[in-house]
């Protein structure tokens, strides 16, 4: 029985192994409760951190909504349209003087289909007439487009520019006035001297005993004179007018045409070589064939008139990278003075004895109304240049 109660009997303790075990516990503990008092510190530090962070946040927040209404109400009150487009071309803003101007539907709509039914071309490449939704009165818009994003979205800046082209417009009639009245001492004497030669004419053919052959000698001449007068008024009155007369996409191929047609017939009787260059690729410009036509007809009746017999005239056309057309005039006659290429402009200034000096003055006033320039070079003894510039636009083929 002894036995038995000793093998049953608990297994007998080392103390100093269990003085060591309390010692790891102690040191656990310890270890624990830094790590836990470090975790602690960490965690108050981040929730301090992510205190200011969000302080940070929400003071951008709403500095961003304070923007935000800023920009509104700028956009609001910009009196030009604004318009934002996506990468589609759909309008996914517009400010109200853009809904002014193009209606309310304009939201959600597809620029394309919005600009082809309420938009005009004029003759420059980013104004265009425009017919505000609900209203008769047409108004002349500028449309300037600049990237939004990478994405392939769009701002576009509407202009109103009606007041703008009617001041330009009416700087440009009191300027016509204004040269009307300079050029009237001109044009009195311009009308003088052909007007008394055609009374000393018509007074012959009173004499009585004036032969026949001289009588219709006397009345051709005054014919003459009376149909100079003429040309003249009609000269004075196209250059005062100034005036395009038209607004047409004329082809630039087809003027050139034209005018080969006219003037190649004359040229090929005076023993002069004519040419043609077209380098238009397919642009027409945006007004009046007529007076196109007639003001390049000017320019080369006076190249034939400048060169001499065996010499030549180019009559040549090219498109610009600046979007304009250039329409250029060259011949190889005698070449043009510093001095007189100075006044070739101006009204009843002319170096020939049979010319109204209002052929130039008009040709001038043609391109300024079809919103161009013109522009002369020249050197003596070696043939003069005169090129048109206009605003082009692209024809359909």
């Amino acid at each position: 029985m002894e036995l038995n109660v000793l093998s049953n009997s608990p297994p007998q303790v080392d103390p100093k192994e269990l003085e060591q075990a309390f010692s790891l516990f102690n040191q656990a503990s310890a270890q624990l409760t830094d790590a836990y008092q470090e975790l602690q510190q960490q965690v108050e530090r981040l929730t301090g951190d992510l205190a200011v962070a969000n302080g940070e946040l929400r003071r951008q927040l709403l500095e961003k909504e304070a923007l935000s209404q800023r920009l509104g109400h700028l956009l609001a009150a910009m009196p030009a349209g604004v318009v934002v487009l996506d990468q589609r071309g759909v309008v996914i803003e517009a400010n109200p003087a853009a809904k002014a101007l193009l209606g309310p539907r304009l939201m959600n709509g597809a620029w394309a289909e919005i600009s082809a039914a309420a938009l005009v071309q004029t003759g420059l490449p980013q104004e265009w007439e425009l017919a505000p939704a609900g209203t008769p009165e047409t108004r002349r818009v500028g449309i300037n487009s600049s990237p939004l994003d990478a994405a392939g979205g769009q701002v576009l800046l509407i202009h109103d520019m009606t007041e703008a082209y009617a001041m330009r417009r009416e700087m440009q009639r009191h300027q016509r006035l204004s040269a009307m009245g300079e050029m009237a001492a001109g044009l009195a004497h311009q009308l003088r001297t052909p007007l008394a030669t055609a009374l000393l004419y018509a007074a012959n053919l009173n004499k009585p005993n004036l032969a026949e052959a001289d009588r219709l000698r006397f009345a051709d001449k005054v014919l003459a004179r009376l149909r100079y007068l003429e040309h003249l008024i009609q000269d004075m009155l196209s250059f005062v007018k100034g005036e395009s007369g038209g607004q047409e996409a004329v082809k630039v191929s087809s003027l050139l045409a034209d005018l080969q047609q006219v003037i190649e017939p004359q040229m090929a009787q005076r023993g002069l070589a004519f040419s043609v260059e077209d380098g238009s690729r397919d642009a027409a410009v945006l007004g009046s064939r007529k007076a196109l036509t007639g003001a390049l007809l000017n320019l080369l009746e006076n190249a034939m008139q400048a060169c001499p017999q065996g010499g030549s005239v180019c009559l040549r056309a090219a498109l610009g990278e600046d979007g304009l057309v250039a329409l250029a005039v060259a011949d190889s006659g005698v070449g043009i003075d510093a001095t007189v290429q100075e006044r070739l402009f101006e009204p009843f200034y002319t170096t020939r004895s049979d010319g109204t000096g209002l052929g130039l003055a008009i040709v001038r006033g043609v391109a300024e109304a079809h919103r161009g320039s013109i522009k002369v070079r020249s050197v003596p003894g070696e043939g003069s240049e005169f090129c048109l510039r206009l605003p082009a636009i692209m024809a359909n083929p």
